[in-house]
């Protein structure tokens, strides 16, 4: 064969093969698609305005006028403090014995993130310590609750109790408590600097955890260390409704957990229990997608965090060591009802109440982008308005979108059709993704590993300080800024995270400022 024709052959094989490697290690790195309207609007039909203040406890927009009345009972409910039993009124007793929080929005205030101390002389409170085991080849989680709880503390610290002791907070260590709190968690700042490319430096925090006053005793046995922490701020919990009506079928097409296209992310979904239906199901709430519906997501609160139990979630977070809180007080209703009419014993909140507190939950509603409206790729555009498009084309060029995936559209619902057929805006995939080392509690649940977490939804952040005060991001708080929690991303996430460090400043400024339209 004439060797200019080989050679020639050979070029453009080597030339096809580096072309397509090319195009598919760079898929992520795409221009940004043409703006479109709808973006204004995260929500939707459902989309509230922003004035005159911020808050994600507004009902949706579209919410049909009859529902209202039980958006707002549920509302207060949500708002209302829990106490002891017994007392004269049956309708909020039941509080604890052990428990996190007295109401369901003292984590979640206005609806939003929740909050984490600064420094090490403020306990905990509304932020949650999870717990568990490690797996042995004798001993396997439980199918049902994804982990092996610790066989005292349970599967989370419960950090108050109705002891009157621990009320007064008099000095732990002397006092015996009739129902003691599992532990008083403290949490001391890690920092180290991380330097740019370009010289530019920034610091960063990661948490330390300190418990205090153990009330059942130590959590492993001296010399081992088999027990499994992670720290878990509140998230704020708008949209939710919306995100439960997005179709299965498009989560699991965006699914590659075999990263089949090459790019470097491979997102699966959690395959957890479902306590509504009574059976395995994919997840798509909490930080590690362990909870498959809305209603076991609030279900599950109500009496892990507030010690009120119901029928989804009917036991204390009592273990059989903890025989104090086992025979503790409650504000079990033996006359009650369940939604249906029938009887219902031996829980705290009857379905009719759990269940207005759930769709209080489903109809909350994203407000409105700070984009501007007339926010379009013309010459008429403020410098703002520019800087706010070029921070979302750099926002795909680098490949933010990979798992924050910006637009879905929910499907139908015959129960909701309000949050039906909505264009939203939340960006993320719902999805686990591996985080990196630096991220990882080491603690699985289901089938995330402990570097894995479900991609948190965008919708709003640049609200948090507004809405509440709170500046914690990730899964444990550590980030203040939208800068700081890009800088934490490694695992699946470090293409992307390497390509926003090597920006300039004034574009790393650009993009940040996008997200914090959203």
């Amino acid at each position: 064969m004439n060797f200019r024709i080989v050679y020639s052959l050979f070029v453009s094989t080597v030339f096809s093969f580096v072309l397509a490697f090319g195009l598919i290690g760079c898929e992520r790195h795409q221009a940004a698609p043409e703006f479109d309207q709808s973006e204004l609007l995260p929500g939707g039909a459902t989309t509230v305005a922003r004035a005159p203040r911020a808050s994600f406890e507004k009902p949706a927009n579209n919410l049909p006028l009859e529902l209202k009345p039980d958006f707002h009972a549920g509302k207060a409910l949500a708002n209302q403090p829990w106490v002891k039993a017994p007392t004269i009124t049956k309708a909020r007793d039941g509080l604890g014995p052990i428990y996190n929080a007295r109401t369901c929005l003292m984590c979640h205030i206005n609806g939003g993130k929740g909050f984490i101390p600064d420094d090490d002389t403020q306990a905990l409170t509304g932020t949650l310590v999870r717990l568990s085991k490690t797996e042995t080849d004798t001993q396997k989680a439980d199918p049902k609750a994804g982990v092996i709880p610790h066989p005292v503390y349970g599967d989370q610290i419960q950090s108050q109790s109705i002891s009157l002791a621990h009320q007064l907070r008099h000095s732990q260590p002397q006092l015996k408590h009739d129902v003691a709190p599992e532990a008083y968690v403290h949490i001391n700042w890690i920092w180290q600097t991380f330097t740019y490319p370009d010289g530019t430096q920034i610091q960063l925090r990661k948490p330390e955890l300190d418990f205090r006053y153990l009330g059942y005793g130590p959590l492993d046995k001296e010399g081992e260390s088999q027990t499994l922490i992670g720290l878990r701020v509140a998230p704020a919990i708008h949209g939710m409704g919306l995100l439960e009506l997005i179709k299965q079928s498009d989560l699991t097409a965006l699914a590659d957990e075999h990263d089949a296209n090459q790019d470097g992310i491979s997102g699966r979904l959690n395959w957890v229990w479902d306590a509504e239906t009574q059976s395995m199901a994919y997840g798509r709430f909490g930080l590690k997608a362990n909870k498959a519906s809305l209603a076991h997501t609030v279900a599950g609160a109500f009496t892990n965090d507030v010690g009120i139990t119901n029928r989804l979630v009917p036991e204390q977070p009592c273990s059989q060591f903890q025989t104090a809180c086992l025979k503790g007080p409650h504000g079990n209703d033996d006359n009650g009802v369940d939604i249906k009419g029938q009887p219902q014993a031996q829980v705290e909140l009857p379905d009719h109440l759990l269940t207005l507190v759930i769709d209080f939950n489903r109809n909350l509603a994203p407000v409105a982008s700070r984009m501007k409206e007339n926010t379009l790729k013309s010459k008429n555009n403020s410098d703002s308005e520019d800087e706010h498009l070029h921070g979302r084309e750099l926002f795909y060029k680098v490949g933010c979108h990979s798992c924050h995936n910006p637009s879905f559209v929910t499907g139908q619902s015959n129960a909701f059709p309000h949050l039906s057929q909505q264009t939203i805006w939340p960006y993320t995939d719902l999805l686990l993704h591996d985080m990196g080392p630096e991220l990882s509690d080491n603690r699985p649940d289901f089938l995330a590993t402990g570097a894995e977490w479900r991609t948190p939804p965008l919708w709003g952040v640049g609200l948090r300080t507004e809405v509440n005060g709170s500046t914690a991001l990730l899964h444990d708080g550590r980030a203040k800024t939208i800068e700081e929690a890009i800088l934490w991303h490694g695992g699946e996430a470090s293409q992307v995270k390497n390509a926003f460090i090597n920006l300039s400043k004034t574009e790393r400024t650009q993009l940040i400022n996008f997200v914090n339209t959203l």
